[in-house]
């Protein structure tokens, strides 16, 4: 089962950072998944819509300069990093799940991000691109046939492949709530690989490796590498 940092090992080190994911590589994480925006300045990691709840400063991200963002703490002296920096806490041979927040220009978007992870050298097998924005999913397949298509959900839909066919998905990303061994098997069964979010107790990492998984996003890769060695 993979096991993938969400946002880093962020229950140890503040999410979305430099110093999260290369933590999270060091705890022996299959892969990190992060948050993205389309900034005008460049594609920047970071969860939420405004900067107050996980950095020194205050109001938009998108509305603040990128010579603004990069002077905020991001918690414990560090910064709100770039996709390039990101990627270049990657290992050779690691994963990473890059998740869409906010998408403006999907032509954009795809030239960059096709050309950050060409000149930071991770493996495309090895990327995943994910939203629960389905329509900006269907632009990047369309624009980047090769590339892993995530396609998330938190809710038990009445068809719940059928999102992840139109999309022509490499996986099916499902809250942890959803997650039953029914709804994980029809999944796999019509060729998905399936990801679990955001799974940090022990029990439902049992529980989700005997449904037959693909991997786990949690905050806590130190522990989930202790069950799965």
């Amino acid at each position: 089962m993979l096991i993938f940092a969400h946002r880093g090992a962020s229950k140890a080190l503040p999410e979305n950072t430099v110093d999260a994911f290369k933590l999270a590589f060091e705890e022996d994480a299959d892969g990190i998944e992060f948050d993205t925006f389309q900034h005008p300045e460049g594609i920047i990691v970071f969860h939420d819509k405004t900067l107050n709840r996980t950095t020194n400063g205050r109001g938009f991200l998108l509305s603040t300069p990128l010579s603004e963002l990069r002077q905020l703490d991001a918690g414990l002296g560090t910064r709100i990093p770039t996709l390039v920096e990101t990627l270049a806490t990657v290992p050779k041979g690691k994963w990473c799940n890059i998740e869409i927040k906010q998408l403006t220009d999907a032509d954009s978007w795809v030239s960059e991000v096709r050309h950050t992870v060409a000149s930071s050298g991770i493996e495309v097998e090895k990327l995943l691109i994910s939203s629960f924005n389905h329509h900006w999913l269907k632009q990047i397949r369309e624009l980047w046939p090769e590339v892993k298509i995530g396609a998330l959900s938190a809710s038990y839909s009445l068809q719940p492949c059928y999102d992840a066919h139109m999309l022509r998905a490499y996986s099916m990303h499902i809250a942890l709530d959803v997650a039953s061994p029914e709804y994980v098997q029809q999944a796999l069964a019509e060729g998905f690989d399936v990801f679990v979010f955001t799974v940090d107790e022990i029990e439902d990492m049992q529980r989700l490796a005997a449904y037959g998984v693909t991997g786990i996003f949690t905050n806590v890769p130190d522990i989930a590498r202790s069950i799965f060695k």
